[in-house]
């Protein structure tokens, strides 16, 4: 096999390769063969098909089959070997590449376009300064904290009066133009309302000091303009069956249910962080900012790696891509989206594939590998992320084993691991390679900085 490669600008190459007969004609023998042994055809013996026949019926389509896998393979040898740094798939050249005669012995010729990389350098060392930010630790996080907490376990319990976020319950009557019962109206029983929630501030104002037995007369699709979703869940009826419906209803009050937060006491205490962990609100507080601290070091790591990306960005300057050729890699990958998606998103695509290239030198550059202890990690530290968002600051390890050994299981999952795995692994060196220009800041501050990136 003949195989040249040209490449003038360094990123548009042109590869050229040259199957003759000798690269296929054993494959396609030794296939054909196997056609012939398995073959049904009536008036022969299996394996007993005249090979003339085989090769009639079969033989162009084994042909292309074979040529097809030898090219594949010689394809990706030679870019390996010759260590072409190629981004996406090879492309068969739209001016040069001509229509192929499988019916004939001759040698066929295919030339492919080759998206290559642009050749930069990127390295960070003790003489490169980012910034690192440290986010503090206040009384008002931790109230908030402590809110949260109590909010998790607090309950509802039945009110006298309407106040504040309470829900209340009822029944619901359709009402004429007189302001009686209408009959044949919507009927709807139980039905529940958070005036809180409610968007128009006279309908809202009709709750105000509502007591179970009350009779409220009010307008549903005044009190949720535009949204007959709302209106139709609350009539506990279809969004068709309220598009044209103007009427007033009565709302006879049930029930009024107000969310009470659980008391800071032990209880909560042993709830969040298991039975007998602290004894007091100040071990409760001092729990939950030794609970804050790696949440908030996972913040400022992010916004370390964020910064990274700028500076090296700026450092290796304005990369020169085969713009073009991707395009045509992008929509061979989205043909159901079509060419407009690739105009729409290209230009975001070429800036995550630079980031991409410059991280992978980074990477390299550092000796980073990521492990199977590294996934573990990463997984159970997603899974302890997810049960804290429920409240659930105590959960024991071998539990988190266990989800996280479930979560590699999955192929989609794993990728997205190994990714999180190779940021942690480069943040905490880089962290030791670079000059870190130390800031400490709130966290009011710290959102601001990340609002404006």
């Amino acid at each position: 096999m003949k195989i040249s490669f040209e490449c003038a600008d360094k990123i548009n190459g042109l590869l050229t390769m040259t199957v003759e007969a000798a690269d296929y004609q054993e494959a396609v023998e030794k296939s054909l063969k196997n056609y012939r042994k398995k073959a049904q055809v009536p008036g022969f013996r299996p394996g007993m098909v005249p090979m003339g026949m085989i090769k009639k019926q079969y033989g162009t389509a084994v042909k292309v089959d074979e040529v097809n896998k030898v090219l594949g393979q010689k394809l990706y040898e030679y870019i390996q070997e010759n260590n072409i740094k190629m981004l996406g798939e090879p492309l068969p050249n739209q001016e040069k590449q001509v229509p192929q005669d499988f019916e004939k012995d001759a040698d066929l010729t295919f030339v492919f376009d080759i998206a290559v990389a642009p050749e930069f350098k990127a390295e960070l060392t003790g003489k490169d300064k980012i910034d690192y930010y440290t986010i503090t630790i206040d009384d008002k996080m931790i109230d908030d904290q402590v809110q949260m907490y109590a909010s998790q376990a607090g309950e509802f319990v039945k009110a006298d009066v309407f106040s504040g976020n309470d829900t209340i319950t009822g029944d619901m009557r359709e009402l004429d133009e007189n302001g009686n019962t209408k009959e044949g109206g919507i009927v709807t029983e139980g039905a529940m309302v958070m005036p809180a929630y409610i968007k128009a501030e006279d309908q809202k104002k009709l709750f105000d000091g509502a007591k179970p037995g009350d009779i409220i007369t009010f307008n549903p699709k005044k009190a949720y303009p535009d949204n007959d979703a709302e209106v139709a869940a609350l009539l506990k009826t279809e969004k068709d069956n309220v598009k044209d419906l103007n009427a007033d209803f009565s709302y006879q009050i049930t029930e009024i249910r107000h969310f009470q937060p659980a008391e800071v006491d032990q209880k909560l205490f042993d709830r969040v962080f298991g039975e007998g962990t602290v004894k007091d609100e100040k071990e409760f507080r001092q729990k939950i900012s030794e609970t804050i601290a790696p949440q908030l070091q996972q913040n400022s790591d992010y916004k370390f790696l964020l910064d990274v990306r700028k500076y090296m960005e700026e450092k290796v300057g304005k990369l020169e891509f085969p713009e073009a050729l991707l395009k045509r890699v992008m929509l061979q990958n989205n043909q159901d989206k079509g060419a407009d998606y690739v105009e729409k998103n290209f230009e975001g695509s070429i800036k995550e594939l630079g980031w991409h290239m410059i991280k992978e030198q980074l990477v390299a550059a550092n000796n980073i590998k990521v492990e199977d202890a590294d996934l573990k990690a990463v997984a159970k530290e997603a899974i302890r992320a997810q049960f804290a968002q429920y409240g659930m600051s105590n959960v024991p390890d071998d539990v988190l084993e266990n989800y996280a050994a479930e979560q590699l299981k999955k192929r989609e999952n794993v990728d997205n691991f190994v990714d999180r795995a190779v940021d942690v692994k480069l943040t905490e060196t880089l962290k030791k390679v670079v000059k870190l220009n130390e800031k400490t800041v709130t966290l009011e501050e710290f959102n601001k900085l990340m609002s404006e990136k």
